[in-house]
C-alpha cells in the first residue's frame, strides 16, 4: 500500500490539509476526506463532467485528477457558488428556467458554467453551446440548461 502524503489546498475560500494515498482521487478527497457530496462520481472516466470542480478557476474533471495533484491550489465546488445564503446566478437561474431533472449532473454544469462565465461573461450563444456540450445529461434536452447558463450570464454581466 501506498504512503499517504498532506495535502494543502484552499477548498471554497478555506484552507485545508488532508492525508490521502497519492492515488487517490481528487473527487474521492473532496466527497470522502472534505465532506463536500456536491461533487458527484458518474462515469469516472472523465465522460460525463459530473464531477467537474474548479481549480484555479479551470474546470477539471476532478476523477481524472489525483488529489496530490491539487496541493497548493485553489479548489471551488458547487458547495462554494452560493455566498451568505444567497443563491450565485448560476443556482437561481437553473432553478428559474428548469435547468434541472433529476439533478446528478447539475453540479458538474454549475461548474462547468461558472468557469466559463467567468472567464467570459459575454460568450456568445454557439461557443457556449459546444462549451457545455462536453457535459453529458440523461434527463434533458439541454435546452433549458442552455437558456438557464444563459441567463446567468446576462445577470452576471449587470
Amino acid at each position: 500500500m501506498s504512503e499517504k502524503q498532506d495535502v494543502t489546498f484552499t477548498v471554497n475560500g478555506d484552507k485545508r490539509t488532508i492525508r490521502v494515498e497519492p492515488r487517490r482521487s481528487l473527487a474521492d478527497a473532496l466527497r470522502e476526506d472534505c465532506g463536500l457530496t456536491g461533487t458527484h462520481l458518474g462515469c469516472e472516466h472523465g465522460v460525463c463532467g459530473a464531477c467537474t470542480v474548479l481549480v484555479d478557476d479551470q474546470p477539471v474533471r476532478s476523477c481524472l485528477m489525483f488529489a496530490v495533484q491539487a496541493d497548493g491550489a485553489r479548489v471551488r465546488t458547487v458547495e462554494g457558488l452560493a455566498a451568505g445564503g444567497k443563491l450565485h446566478p448560476l443556482q437561481q437561474a437553473f432553478w428559474d428556467h428548469h435547468g434541472l431533472q433529476c439533478g446528478f449532473c447539475t453540479p458538474g454544469f454549475l461548474m462547468l458554467a461558472a468557469g466559463i462565465l467567468e472567464r467570459d461573461p459575454n460568450i456568445a450563444e454557439p461557443e457556449l453551446r459546444e462549451a457545455l456540450s462536453a457535459n453529458l445529461c440523461r434527463c434533458t434536452g439541454y435546452q433549458n440548461i442552455l437558456k438557464s447558463v444563459l441567463a446567468a450570464a446576462f445577470e452576471m454581466r449587470r
